[in-house]
């Protein structure tokens, strides 16, 4: 009864706050269940409203609900687990306990990481110091809960955890963690720090270390693969008893790690316990700061960004800050559902970049040092395999007082590195994914107008990456791979590297747009020597098969599958599969495409589609192709890989290399398909709740493409500064593009069953080509389009958006 009670007065005293703060929302819009339930106010929903954070938290979506701001350092969240692949953001919807609330998460990626410095809090006369099981929540500290006694709205997360009648709240700014736990009147309150607490496996041979500085002050850092990590914590009430803890020590009077007034511990799986009294209802307030440089780093910035204990009043400045940006784009002309959907979306396209360097500009570099950014925000991860598709041309548009600190952040690694990285996180870059995709995310913007950063330096990089290994100290694996083959024949052969026809192509596009910046730079040989390189797509063409088929060192295409069992082949260390299966995945480091297969990676030329529509020596041919694919049986080859969701025939809208793929019949002459195809995604593989995205958030690409596409645009070609127009689900979107601008697009007669475009008009004038540009949308102007129920077949058949080809 006391626990219905309790959480019955937490809701009334939110709501009462709510009413009272300067917020102009109209509901606190609790969003435990897919459908959410709110308190109606007088005045109108923002766009903040809309946001569900458990969204993709079933499932293998990878999102987390906790507390964040955009762009920020902090991520607190709770967790439930932290081993295997669905636990990789720590929480899954489906759990029923919490360990507790730790400060790092990534959204949405298909790795296990993060988890670090986790707080939990307790009622337990029985000290306990690991976690229990999720079976038996008893074994350790974890909590029970419910969803119905949870909530999430963006800035804030709160629960009961159940087994202690504490009610958990937390809130952020960008660098420091708020936390608010409730308790109940009881002598046995306590806080767990746990240091040993992690997401995912991952192992140091670097001790952490932890301090008990005062009665109000516990300070230290986390090792990690990714280096360390720094904490300072500062509580609003003085504890009455304290101590340490190693799980891996064991002493052998106590028989067990608990070190009682002790006040510091170094080790691996080591942490603190504090102890409290506590009336009824007594709050106890914990500020987290975090740093990758120092422990001085974090307590400037506490003392930065949060200078006193009014939680609500950080709790408000979060949702107010997500709705400033949240109102970048305004949709009108939908239902809640599809508003819930679309600023989730968004929402979760800008968790995906986050600063690194403390409020004096330190930040870690990847040469091991210490380094300054001086003006601007340093950003340590690009996820850039997954991102460079959707979620940096997006923030080109409705970011871009942020897009130079990317590509000054990106210069500065190249300085601090000596080298230009790939994709990476925490700013520690290893062997990463196929492909050398920081260089359309700098092209793209470079050719966008964003100009502020070292271009001539960035180039030469660029180029060196694309023409030479790296030399010691630098690790051979942060070169391209395969590349002494791919300079000798214009393409990877699979015996020799893996994944040999994604390496091509990729490789092939990122060529493409070093071309395109020479050109931009005046630098008219590299312009050709890249434009001829960006053609070695064609080297892993198979006319007969009319596949991007894996070819070996000899000239030879891989042998047929056929009726034959596949066979893994082991040559000097190297191993791929035997035959060609078109439907094949497979695993690494067998494969010969990036987590797809053939069917999935012929489109992958993003940047001469009308080359690729050239080998198949029609629009009709290509067209035959590209129908068969959508309409095909979505089975693949065994063994089966986990990446194969959200399917529609062979596409494959959960993993990355069939996201452009629905656009392209805007260039083989028939549009109406495309506007067709982009709908069905839209309506089928984006849905409301925690089930909601059909495969990996993967650092905001997944929910990027859905922002884009369903205001009815989407960068087929990164680096190009082109759009292509699908079928906006919308009757009205305004873009602030900055600097008092908006572009707008107007959709008539728009519906589920006319989703087809009539007509359309560019500030006025007759539209009547698939695609816009990037110009058009920054200086302001108005797309307008009809719609209808049939496919007018001859509108922007004859226009197709630029090729290199062209």
């Amino acid at each position: 009864m006391r626990k219905i009670f309790l959480f019955q007065t937490f809701l009334f005293c939110l709501i009462i706050l709510n009413l009272l703060s300067c917020s102009s929302s109209d509901s606190l819009n609790l969003k435990g269940k897919s459908d959410g339930f709110g308190f109606s106010h007088r005045k109108k929903r923002q766009p903040v409203d809309f946001v569900n954070p458990f969204t993709g938290t079933q499932y293998f979506g990878h999102t987390f609900p906790g507390a964040s701001l955009p762009y920020a350092m902090v991520h607190v969240s709770p967790d439930c687990h932290t081993n295997g692949w669905t636990y990789a953001a720590g929480y899954n919807w489906s759990d029923s306990t919490i360990m507790g609330f730790s400060h790092t998460h990534y959204s949405g990626v298909g790795m296990t990481s993060g988890g670090e410095i986790l707080f939990q809090p307790f009622v337990n006369k029985n000290l306990q110091i690991i976690p229990g099981s999720g079976r038996n929540a008893d074994e350790g500290y974890r909590s029970r809960f419910d969803h119905s006694e949870e909530n999430a709205i963006p800035g804030y997360y709160s629960v009961l955890l159940k087994d202690y009648n504490v009610i958990a709240e937390l809130t952020t700014t960008k660098r420091v963690a708020f936390h608010r736990y409730i308790f109940p009147e009881t002598n046995n309150a306590g806080i767990i720090i746990d240091l040993g607490h992690q997401i995912g496996t991952a192992k140091t041979s670097r001790p952490s270390r932890i301090t008990i500085v005062s009665e109000r002050c516990v300070e230290g850092y986390k090792s990690t693969g990714n280096g360390k990590l720094f904490f300072h914590a500062e509580f609003n009430k003085p504890f009455i008893y304290y101590g340490t803890f190693d799980v891996n020590r064991e002493t052998p009077e106590s028989g067990s790690g608990i070190f009682p007034y002790k006040n510091g511990e170094t080790g691996d799986k080591i942490g603190v316990f504090l102890n409290y009294s506590t009336k009824e209802n007594e709050q106890i307030l914990i500020k987290v700061a975090l740093s990758r440089v120092s422990l001085e780093g974090a307590r400037k910035n506490l003392e930065a960004e949060i200078g006193n204990w009014d939680f609500d009043r950080i709790r408000n400045e979060a949702r107010e800050i997500w709705n400033d940006e949240l109102s970048k784009i305004k949709v009108e002309g939908a239902s809640d559902q599809k508003k819930e959907i679309f600023y989730t979306c968004l929402y979760h396209s800008m968790l995906a970049q986050y600063i690194s360097q403390d409020v004096d500009g330190k930040y870690f570099g990847m040469d091991g040092r210490i380094h300054e950014a001086e003006g601007y925000d340093f950003y340590g991860s690009f996820s850039c395999w997954d991102t460079y598709r959707s979620q940096h041309p997006l923030l080109t548009i409705i970011a871009p007082e942020r897009v130079n600190d990317f590509l000054r952040s990106i210069e500065a690694k190249i300085r601090d590195f000596a080298w230009l990285p790939a994709q990476h996180f925490a700013n520690i870059y290893r062997e990463s994914m196929v492909g050398d995709h920081l260089i359309p995310i700098i092209v793209d913007a470079y050719l966008k107008g964003y100009r502020e950063f070292d271009a001539e330096f960035v180039h030469a990089a660029m180029r060196r990456k694309a023409l030479e290994k790296p030399e010691p100290p630098i690790p051979l694996s942060s070169g391209r791979s395969g590349l002494e083959y791919y300079l000798k024949y214009g393409y990877a052969p699979v015996d020799r590297v893996t994944e040999s026809v994604s390496n091509t192509l990729e490789l092939a596009y990122d060529d493409w747009c070093i071309a395109r910046m020479a050109r931009a730079l005046g630098k008219e040989a590299d312009f050709g020597l890249f434009m001829k390189r960006a053609l070695n797509y064609m080297n892993v063409w198979d006319k007969e098969t009319e596949f991007m088929r894996p070819r070996k060192f000899d000239g030879s295409f891989l042998e047929m599958a056929g009726d034959k069992e596949q066979e893994i082949v082991e040559d000097n260390g190297h191993r791929y599969y035997k035959y060609f299966d078109p439907l094949l995945v497979g695993v690494r480091p067998n494969r010969h495409y990036t987590e797809s297969n053939a069917w999935q990676y012929i489109w992958s030329v993003q940047h001469d589609i009308k080359g690729l529509i050239s080998l198949f020596g029609s629009n009709e041919r290509f067209n035959h192709k590209l129908d068969t694919f959508f309409e095909m049986d979505p089975a693949i080859s065994g063994p089966k890989y986990i990446g194969v969701v959200g399917t529609i025939g062979q596409y494959v809208h959960g993993n990355q290399p069939s996201h452009h793929v629905a656009y392209l019949y805007n260039y083989s002459g028939e549009p109406w398909k495309t506007q067709h195809r982009v709908r069905q995604i839209c309506e089928q593989l984006y849905r409301p709740g925690p089930g909601g995205l059909c495969g990996n958030e993967d650092m905001g690409s997944l929910s990027s493409w859905y922002v884009l596409s369903s205001i009815g645009i989407y960068p087929v070609t990164p680096g190009s500064t082109t759009y292509n127009i699908g079928s906006p689900l919308f009757g009205k979107v305004t873009i602030n593009t900055g600097n008092g601008k908006k572009f707008i697009i107007e959709v008539e007669n728009n519906s589920e069953e006319n989703k087809y475009i009539r007509s359309a008009t560019l500030n006025g004038n007759s539209l009547n080509k698939p695609y816009i540009s990037h110009e058009d949308i920054m200086k302001g102007g108005r797309l307008a389009l009809k719609m209808g129920p049939e496919p007018n077949k001859e509108w922007g058949k004859d226009d197709p958006p630029p090729s290199m080809s062209d």
